[in-house]
């Protein structure tokens, strides 16, 4: 083999590596999020499980079955679809702010889900609340 049918090779091997890379990767493979909202949701979270932590203090949050859940500055729980509707990354919650928010590429949605306009117009699910003693209930 040559000088030109050796770099010819390496080249051609590099690309299809990458290529497999970028597709294996790519925003609608398994595992990834699905822009679908979670439906038919009733679950409950016992807020003195470390798991939930979060939620004891107000502007805090996190992740449960494809929702995000936030305790906002004046205390109360709201509930919205964790993944972007304009694309599959997951919103945060940034409370000072009352927005979820997507820091790939700057979707912004109000604390009950509406879309700003940036990015996208579709909204986020919204999902209903219920606090019983310690336990934190989130339902459709």
């Amino acid at each position: 083999m040559d000088r030109k049918d050796f770099l010819t090779a390496i080249g051609m091997g590099a690309a299809s590596v990458a290529v497999f890379n970028c597709i294996g990767c790519s925003k609608g493979s398994t595992g990834s999020p699905s822009t679908s909202a979670p439906t038919n949701v009733d679950f409950t979270l016992d807020l003195n499980a470390s798991t939930n932590s979060a939620l004891n203090t107000n502007g805090g949050y996190l992740y449960s079955g494809g929702i995000i859940i936030a305790r906002t500055t004046t205390g109360t729980y709201i509930a919205v679809s964790q993944t972007c509707t304009h694309q599959t990354y997951n919103v945060i919650y940034r409370a000072n702010n009352k927005q979820f928010y997507c820091p790939n590429h700057g979707a912004i949605f109000s604390e009950t889900g509406v879309s700003s306009g940036i990015e996208t117009s579709k909204p986020l699910a919204q999902y209903k609340t219920q606090l019983t003693g310690t336990n934190l209930r989130i339902y459709s």
